[in-house]
């Protein structure tokens, strides 16, 4: 909504050739409380007027030695900085009114003044021209914020995928493999190149490895992984080993972390693992 104070303070310019219809229209404007106004008897100043003001309003007459009220409209057309054109037109020929209404004008007034149509119509203008400015306004702040946003999304994307990729090397350098698992205990991430070089299995869960042929993990100790798991408590470096066809001995140590939701829901758990059979068979 528009207040009554913008409206009193909206830039209003009146353009008429004749001295007493001016002097009029600015004893009407002043004793509405209009606190802005002023006026030309030239209309070939008016677009120069315009461009430096910006005027909310222009009061025109279309009768004008030099320079008539149409070709005026035709040129601050050509100046214009939106489609908007602020002209309530001032006319003594009743067939001149549609004419001008096509050629750009908002509202016309008709000679003699009838004051209360003229303190309508141009009151009616004004809030109509204030409302169209702010909605430009709103449209200019929408377009920066949106132009903003996209910035701000595409810097964010662009800094996560470097410090994913900065995780996933240091994950590799740390650690054979990284995984998260749900709620259910199935694996949704499983990362590091090390864990083909090594042999390691393929988990589905900490509790459905698939196996070799011919290789069977100690029954024991992946029991005592899954208690951990399920405790929903983080746990650190637990050992767990099975063994192949020839009796040679793989062992794997895994940590992890709970990992909850901004409820403080359990989603499941993340964490790290590592071949540490060389490590088991030197200790």
């Amino acid at each position: 909504m528009i207040s009554q104070q913008e409206i009193l303070k909206a830039r209003i310019l009146i353009v008429d050739d004749q001295e007493y219809n001016v002097l009029l229209l600015e004893q009407i404007l002043q004793d509405e409380g209009y606190t802005n106004f002023s006026a030309t008897m030239d209309p070939t100043q008016v677009c120069d007027l315009h461009s430096k003001n910006c005027y909310d309003l222009i009061l025109l007459d279309l009768h004008m030695p030099v320079m008539d009220g149409f070709e005026v409209m035709k040129a601050l057309k050509e100046i214009g900085n939106d489609d908007y054109l602020p002209v309530l037109v001032i006319t003594a020929q009743p067939d001149h009114k549609m004419n001008a209404l096509a050629t750009g004008a908002r509202d016309f007034v008709s000679k003699p003044f009838d004051i209360f149509e003229v303190r309508t119509r141009i009151r009616n203008l004004l809030e109509v021209r204030l409302l169209h400015k702010q909605l430009e306004n709103l449209n200019h702040i929408l377009e920066n914020y949106n132009q903003m946003l996209g910035e701000t999304v595409l810097n964010k994307t662009t800094e996560l995928q470097a410090s994913e990729k900065r995780f996933h090397r240091l994950t590799e350098l740390s650690a054979d493999w990284y995984w998260e698992q749900d709620v259910d205990g199935q694996f949704t991430k499983v990362y590091g190149s090390a864990q083909e070089m090594n042999n390691l299995p393929v988990m589905d869960s900490l509790d459905n490895i698939r196996e070799d042929q011919g290789a069977y993990w100690s029954e024991n100790e992946r029991a005592k992984l899954n208690e951990e798991s399920e405790s929903k408590h983080s746990f650190l470096d637990t050992v767990y080993s099975r063994t192949h066809a020839d009796g040679s001995k793989q062992y794997l140590m895994v940590s992890g972390d709970p990992m909850f939701d901004s409820y403080g829901h359990f989603t499941g758990y993340s964490g790290i693992g590592k071949d540490v059979t060389k490590r088991m068979h030197q200790s």
